[in-house]
């Protein structure tokens, strides 16, 4: 496991990438448990997958494919990941988010992050699209920041500002393109977890109580990398399941059941990230 990576094991990665495509990506898109399937939507594409690329991390969940897609959507030339490493696999936090760096590093302006998230509002259902209005980054907080270690100057400054984590516009733009889909959307905060283990009651009470709304265990540090290179970011959470009320029988939560999640989420997610692509 390495603690830090430099600025050349990002270029490495990157060389061999660009010498497999053929267009120039200005989206990055990440697709999280059980929506891998977005990437089938990809026209003109080249698959890589992550063992061919130097120091990328391998993803080992069910649900995660693990390569790199490179093409156009909606006529927009993006680079999809097609599964993600996460924390809880035994990576550190710089190889979480080395796919990030070496995006930003081939050209992305926008990064389009995708999740399978835990509803913590009662009101919500299974299936609904959250937009991501802020983050609270837990796991970060408490030590494991993906931009602890050398800051690589090339990239972003020591100390980023993060007041506005998910971009505004891009916010707008989805809000509309949900609306023309007719795709039930929802907007709030997502807090990000270490896992692997789903979260206890007391945990559940706890999170609301800080003003979550939707639990998951990715994301967060992918997205203060992205901040840190000045990427603009748009974040999408996908309810995979709902977490009951206060008082309310409790309810097992299995990783079977967000993928079967996916089934109903990948056509409301891509139509979300359809029209925000067209509307770019």
């Amino acid at each position: 496991m390495a603690d830090f990576l430099s600025y050349a094991h990002i270029e490495a990665a990157a060389s061999t990438v660009r010498e497999r495509i053929h267009v120039q990506p200005r989206v990055g898109l990440i697709l999280g448990s059980g929506l891998n399937p977005l990437a089938d939507a990809i026209e003109e594409s080249v698959a890589i997958p992550y063992a061919d690329i130097p120091h990328f991390p391998r993803a080992t969940v069910e649900g995660h494919v693990g390569r790199l897609v490179i093409g156009r959507l909606e006529g927009q030339p993006l680079i999809a990941m097609q599964g993600r490493a996460h924390y809880y696999e035994g990576y550190s936090m710089a190889e979480v988010t080395f796919p990030i760096r070496v995006m930003q590093v081939l050209g992305i302006e926008i990064l389009i992050v995708t999740n399978a998230a835990g509803g913590l509002n009662p009101t919500w259902q299974v299936g609904d699209v959250m937009i991501i209005t802020d983050h609270i980054a837990l796991v970060c907080m408490m030590g494991a920041n993906p931009l602890r270690g050398p800051n690589i100057d090339e990239l972003g400054v020591r100390f980023p500002d993060m007041s506005e984590a998910y971009d505004a516009h891009l916010r707008a733009l989805a809000r509309q393109a949900a609306l023309g889909a007719g795709v039930p959307v929802r907007e709030g905060v997502y807090v990000g977890l270490a896992g692997p283990n789903f979260e206890t009651p007391a945990e559940v009470r706890f999170l609301r109580l800080i003003g979550a709304d939707a639990v998951g265990m990715s994301t967060v540090a992918e997205v203060i990398v992205a901040r840190h290179g000045n990427t603009r970011v748009l974040g999408l959470s996908g309810i995979s399941n709902v977490l009951p009320a206060e008082g309310a029988p409790t309810a097992k939560t299995s990783h079977i059941e967000v993928l079967e999640s996916g089934k109903l989420l990948v056509p409301r997610l891509e139509s979300v990230i359809r029209g925000v692509l067209r509307a770019l």
